[in-house]
């Protein structure tokens, strides 16, 4: 049955709300509600194949004055991105004080050919896509798997190349780390984020309907 599942965060004043059917790989769509840097909303589209490698990514942010969209698809090793945008969010952000955002999208998709994973900015679903995966919550414990995953940003949709890690602390944890961060993240059985500090909470009771 498909699964609904709802996260407050508790970084910012938002929260994001995803319908999900996880049969054969992952099929969803989300939305997202932040405040932080400047109020928007997202709305994405997400799937994967039957073994839970990433092939598609539609995501759409809207703000006061702007539109931004992209799209990423892989076929044939590769990614293709296509991004678009409408108003001008770099205005947007300056009038709150915060630097600009850049252009959405990638410059060159191939420095993202080695990525199986996709992960969008301030969004607790993206975590599960590598965990069911490799299997990290059926696996033996202090597991680690050094990950290429392509990473949109929010709200700006740049989408970057990135490296993350990931170790199994146990059936329901796992430590997550990129660059100099990590964190200690606690997952239901179905390896959904119940909560990710710093970020977003879930009680288990929203788990599926």
């Amino acid at each position: 049955m498909p699964k609904s599942l709802l996260w407050t965060r508790i970084d910012t004043a938002g929260a994001e709300h995803a319908l999900v059917d996880d049969g054969q790989g992952l099929v969803g769509h989300g939305t997202q509600l932040a405040a932080d840097p400047i109020p928007y909303t997202c709305r994405y589209q997400l799937a994967t194949d039957p073994q839970w490698v990433s092939v598609r990514l539609e995501v759409e942010v809207e703000g006061a004055g702007w539109r931004r969209s992209v799209r990423l698809e892989r076929a044939t090793q590769r990614w293709r991105v296509t991004a678009a945008e409408q108003g001008d969010l770099d205005a947007a952000l300056a009038a709150a004080g915060h630097a600009p955002a850049g252009l959405p999208g990638v410059e060159d998709p191939d420095r993202l050919a080695d990525a199986l994973d996709v992960d969008l900015g301030g969004s607790p679903l993206f975590n599960t896509l590598p965990l069911r995966r490799l299997g990290l919550t059926t696996g033996p414990a202090d597991t680690s798997h050094r990950l290429d995953v392509a990473w949109v940003l929010l709200p700006s949709l740049t989408v970057l190349p990135t490296e993350q890690t990931y170790t199994a602390l146990g059936p329901t944890r796992f430590r997550y780390a990129t660059g100099t961060f990590t964190a200690e993240i606690d997952v239901d059985a179905d390896a959904y984020v119940l909560h990710y500090p710093g970020l977003a909470t879930r009680p288990p009771t929203s788990a599926a309907i």
